[in-house]
């Protein structure tokens, strides 16, 4: 939008007050691509004795094998110490674990360093989380990304943004909204503003800064209008269809021309043909050009996705991370089929975000905002509510009093 300064578009920060750090593993065994290799680790850390289980778990000064930690939030994981652990795995959830990329994480709080309990709590249906990308000079790509799995913020620049629950309570309660916000975008606009139309409407619009993420507000009815139907899209985008699996049209659908090998080590692309190779024999095309340079922060998402997954990496033997499928699952093919189909239709939309960057029309000012009495937001804004109706295990199998 011309004339829109840094000074005058609010920050993310200020329209959705409450955000939480991302989380910290300390460890990367209990994450991964795939829930078996995850049940796989566990068996063989409660298989290990003693002196072997601790190297295999890999303390911190925030977590060893004798730490004694609260039940996650929503989840069933033991509390008593891992030292002394014989029962099966929890079962893997889904996390998203960087831009687009979902994975599988043990739920159990005593493998995690920080494992933010706050998010847990207000995770489950009804819940999206927005993901502020940390801000790199010059690089491309969304700055907020969308998620209804409970991201862990990781940046795949190495610079952490932050994670903005759309709600600040269970089943989708309480908008994280500055306070009397949708209520003067909705008297500005002539019609009802919702938490979700807000939530489309950066996704749409929102702009990277040094001093944080940028949302250029406006009271233009039709330019809004047309800013979170684009933003619906690149929300059910974020979210795999939302429902509906994602489709390019036919003809440019991508397909397996040929099979994946086993333990397939690298990935390239050949643009003329549009092919993208996946170790020496798997082809996947038509992949359009726009998927593969797709980025995020400056890192293309399609190569750091791969990479998670390809055979060999950094893995040290013996060690838990070693464990991985023998061979590449079909499922990762479908997920990579897919992730594609995301990637190039999520670039089809940039050119609409232009266009509507480039439109003018009254804009809504942090001034305006500050007069109106919805900015700054009050302090209890930025914190968690209180959302304990339910008691939560303590260390050890104790109850926390409330």
């Amino acid at each position: 939008m011309p004339g829109v300064t840094h000074d005058e578009a609010p920050l993310l920060a200020d329209l959705m007050p409450w955000s939480v750090a991302p989380l910290r593993p300390g460890r990367g065994w209990p994450m991964g691509p795939d829930a078996a290799s995850l049940k796989a680790r566990w068996a063989a850390l409660v298989r290990a004795e003693g002196a072997e289980r601790e190297a295999l778990f890999r303390p911190t000064r925030s977590r060893t094998p004798h730490t004694a930690v609260a039940q996650l939030p929503g989840h069933r994981g033991g509390t008593g110490r891992l030292a002394g652990e014989r029962g099966p795995c929890p079962e893997p959830v889904r996390i998203l674990h960087g831009p687009f990329d979902e994975q599988w994480l043990i739920p159990d709080h005593r493998l995690i360093d920080v494992a933010r309990p706050e998010l847990w709590r207000v995770a489950g249906a009804g819940q999206l989380f927005a993901v502020e990308q940390g801000y790199v000079a010059g690089a491309a790509g969304p700055v907020v990304l969308a998620s209804a799995v409970l991201p862990d913020g990781h940046s795949p620049a190495g610079r952490p943004g932050r994670i903005r629950p759309l709600f600040r309570r269970p089943g989708g309660l309480e908008p994280n909204v500055a306070p009397g916000l949708l209520g003067h975008l909705s008297q500005a606009l002539g019609q009802e503003v919702t938490a979700r139309a807000l939530l489309a409407w950066v996704l749409a619009t929102a702009s990277g800064s040094a001093a944080g993420c940028r949302v250029p507000l406006t009271a233009d009815a039709d330019l809004w209008a047309r800013g979170v139907e684009l933003g619906e899209r690149l929300l059910r985008l974020h979210l795999r269809g939302d429902g509906e699996r994602p489709k390019l049209p036919g003809g440019r659908r991508p397909y397996v021309r040929a099979p994946l090998p086993a333990r397939p080590g690298s990935l390239s692309y050949e643009a003329e043909e549009r092919v993208l190779r996946v170790g020496d024999e798997g082809v996947i095309s038509p992949v359009p050009k726009e998927a593969w340079e797709f980025e995020v922060s400056g890192v293309r998402v399609l190569e750091r996705w791969f990479a998670a997954r390809a055979a060999g990496g950094d893995t040290e033997p013996g060690t838990l991370e070693a464990i991985r499928p023998a061979a590449w699952p079909q499922a990762w093919t479908s997920e990579l089929l897919e992730l594609i189909t995301v990637l190039a239709l999520i670039a089809e939309l940039a050119p609409g975000q232009a266009e509507l960057a480039g439109e003018d029309g009254r804009r809504i000012t942090v001034d305006e905002l500050g007069r109106a009495g919805v900015l700054p937001a009050p302090d209890g804004a930025r914190r968690p509510a209180s959302v304990l109706d339910h008691r939560e295990e303590g260390p050890g199998g104790q109850f926390a009093l409330i």
